[in-house]
Protein backbone atom coordinates (compact mmCIF):
# COMPACT_ATOMS: atom_id res chain seq x y z
CA UNK A 1 0.00 0.00 0.00
CA UNK A 2 1.22 3.50 -0.80
CA UNK A 3 1.76 5.58 2.33
CA UNK A 4 2.79 8.90 0.81
CA UNK A 5 3.80 10.63 -2.43
CA UNK A 6 6.33 13.49 -2.56
CA UNK A 7 7.64 15.73 -5.31
CA UNK A 8 10.87 17.44 -4.27
CA UNK A 9 13.38 19.67 -6.03
CA UNK A 10 17.18 19.23 -5.94
CA UNK A 11 17.47 21.69 -3.05
CA UNK A 12 15.25 19.46 -0.92
CA UNK A 13 12.17 21.68 -0.98
CA UNK A 14 8.89 19.78 -1.06
CA UNK A 15 6.80 20.91 -4.01
CA UNK A 16 3.91 18.48 -3.52
CA UNK A 17 3.04 16.02 -0.80
CA UNK A 18 0.14 13.64 -0.56
CA UNK A 19 -0.42 11.27 2.36
CA UNK A 20 -2.65 8.21 2.20
CA UNK A 21 -2.46 7.53 5.94
CA UNK A 22 -2.95 10.02 8.74
CA UNK A 23 0.34 11.57 9.82
CA UNK A 24 0.44 14.56 12.17
CA UNK A 25 1.72 17.79 10.63
CA UNK A 26 4.80 18.06 12.86
CA UNK A 27 5.71 14.44 12.09
CA UNK A 28 5.26 15.07 8.36
CA UNK A 29 7.95 17.72 8.29
CA UNK A 30 10.42 15.47 10.13
CA UNK A 31 9.52 12.51 7.90
CA UNK A 32 9.88 14.57 4.72
CA UNK A 33 13.24 15.98 5.82
CA UNK A 34 14.63 12.52 6.58
CA UNK A 35 13.22 10.95 3.42
CA UNK A 36 14.52 13.77 1.23
CA UNK A 37 17.95 13.61 2.84
CA UNK A 38 18.01 9.84 2.31
CA UNK A 39 17.10 10.00 -1.38
CA UNK A 40 19.01 13.10 -2.46
CA UNK A 41 22.25 11.90 -0.88
CA UNK A 42 22.34 8.78 -3.04
CA UNK A 43 24.33 8.68 -6.27
CA UNK A 44 22.80 7.90 -9.66
CA UNK A 45 24.56 4.53 -9.64
CA UNK A 46 22.70 3.34 -6.55
CA UNK A 47 19.38 1.53 -6.53
CA UNK A 48 16.17 3.59 -6.49
CA UNK A 49 14.69 1.46 -3.70
CA UNK A 50 15.60 2.33 -0.11
CA UNK A 51 14.67 0.56 3.12
CA UNK A 52 13.60 3.23 5.59
CA UNK A 53 12.21 2.50 9.08
CA UNK A 54 9.11 0.30 8.66
CA UNK A 55 8.58 1.02 4.95
CA UNK A 56 10.38 1.30 1.62
CA UNK A 57 11.10 4.36 -0.48
CA UNK A 58 10.88 4.22 -4.25
CA UNK A 59 12.17 7.29 -6.05
CA UNK A 60 13.02 8.58 -9.50
CA UNK A 61 14.70 11.75 -10.65
CA UNK A 62 13.42 13.75 -13.60
CA UNK A 63 15.62 16.78 -14.33
CA UNK A 64 15.38 18.96 -11.20
CA UNK A 65 12.52 17.00 -9.61
CA UNK A 66 12.60 13.90 -7.47
CA UNK A 67 9.45 11.87 -7.00
CA UNK A 68 9.48 9.77 -3.85
CA UNK A 69 6.82 7.23 -2.91
CA UNK A 70 6.69 5.57 0.49
CA UNK A 71 5.24 2.06 0.44
CA UNK A 72 4.77 -0.77 2.91
CA UNK A 73 6.87 -3.94 2.85
CA UNK A 74 4.33 -5.95 0.82
CA UNK A 75 4.10 -3.56 -2.16
CA UNK A 76 5.90 -4.35 -5.42
CA UNK A 77 8.74 -1.83 -5.89
CA UNK A 78 8.92 -2.23 -9.67
CA UNK A 79 5.19 -1.58 -10.03
CA UNK A 80 5.54 1.64 -8.03
CA UNK A 81 8.64 2.58 -10.03
CA UNK A 82 6.57 2.22 -13.22
CA UNK A 83 3.68 4.12 -11.62
CA UNK A 84 6.00 7.06 -11.03
CA UNK A 85 7.06 6.99 -14.68
CA UNK A 86 3.43 6.84 -15.85
CA UNK A 87 2.57 9.81 -13.65
CA UNK A 88 5.43 11.85 -15.12
CA UNK A 89 4.32 10.94 -18.65
CA UNK A 90 0.82 12.21 -17.83
CA UNK A 91 2.26 15.44 -16.42
CA UNK A 92 4.45 15.84 -19.50
CA UNK A 93 1.46 15.52 -21.82
CA UNK A 94 -0.72 17.83 -19.76
CA UNK A 95 1.86 20.61 -19.30
CA UNK A 96 3.82 20.08 -22.54
CA UNK A 97 7.16 19.34 -20.86
CA UNK A 98 6.48 19.63 -17.15
CA UNK A 99 8.82 21.74 -15.04
CA UNK A 100 9.22 22.59 -11.37
CA UNK A 101 7.28 25.82 -11.98
CA UNK A 102 4.33 23.84 -13.34
CA UNK A 103 4.31 21.76 -10.17
CA UNK A 104 4.63 24.82 -7.91
CA UNK A 105 1.93 26.91 -9.56
CA UNK A 106 -0.53 24.21 -10.64
CA UNK A 107 -1.00 22.17 -7.48
CA UNK A 108 -4.74 21.67 -8.01
CA UNK A 109 -4.19 20.30 -11.53
CA UNK A 110 -1.43 18.00 -10.26
CA UNK A 111 -3.76 16.64 -7.57
CA UNK A 112 -6.46 16.07 -10.19
CA UNK A 113 -4.02 14.32 -12.49
CA UNK A 114 -2.77 12.18 -9.63
CA UNK A 115 -6.34 11.03 -9.00
CA UNK A 116 -7.37 10.33 -12.59
CA UNK A 117 -4.34 10.54 -14.85
CA UNK A 118 -2.18 7.76 -13.49
CA UNK A 119 -5.08 5.36 -13.15
CA UNK A 120 -6.23 5.91 -16.70
CA UNK A 121 -2.69 5.81 -18.04
CA UNK A 122 -1.99 2.54 -16.28
CA UNK A 123 -5.22 1.03 -17.50
CA UNK A 124 -4.58 2.01 -21.09
CA UNK A 125 -1.03 0.71 -21.00
CA UNK A 126 -2.34 -2.72 -20.06
CA UNK A 127 -5.42 -2.63 -22.26
CA UNK A 128 -5.22 -4.52 -25.54
CA UNK A 129 -8.47 -3.20 -27.00
CA UNK A 130 -7.84 0.54 -26.71
CA UNK A 131 -7.92 1.64 -30.34
CA UNK A 132 -10.20 4.66 -30.26
CA UNK A 133 -8.81 7.49 -32.37
CA UNK A 134 -10.29 10.06 -29.96
CA UNK A 135 -8.89 8.44 -26.80
CA UNK A 136 -5.45 7.33 -28.00
CA UNK A 137 -4.84 6.29 -24.38
CA UNK A 138 -4.42 9.90 -23.35
CA UNK A 139 -5.96 10.74 -19.99
CA UNK A 140 -5.28 14.39 -20.77
CA UNK A 141 -8.08 14.44 -23.33
CA UNK A 142 -10.53 13.22 -20.72
CA UNK A 143 -9.44 15.84 -18.18
CA UNK A 144 -9.47 18.75 -20.61
CA UNK A 145 -12.99 17.92 -21.74
CA UNK A 146 -14.05 17.84 -18.06
CA UNK A 147 -15.54 14.38 -18.40
CA UNK A 148 -15.00 11.68 -15.84
CA UNK A 149 -12.58 9.09 -17.11
CA UNK A 150 -14.24 6.03 -18.56
CA UNK A 151 -12.90 2.86 -20.03
CA UNK A 152 -11.11 3.31 -23.36
CA UNK A 153 -12.92 1.51 -26.18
Amino acid sequence: MIKFFLMVNKQGQTRLSRYYEHVEINKRTVLEAEVIKNCLSRSKDECSFVEYKDFKLVYRQYAALFIVVGIDQTENEMAVYELIHNFVEVLDKYFSRVSELDVSFSVSEIHLLSLFGVCSSSYCLHSTDCHSSQCRCSPVLHLESCSIWTECT
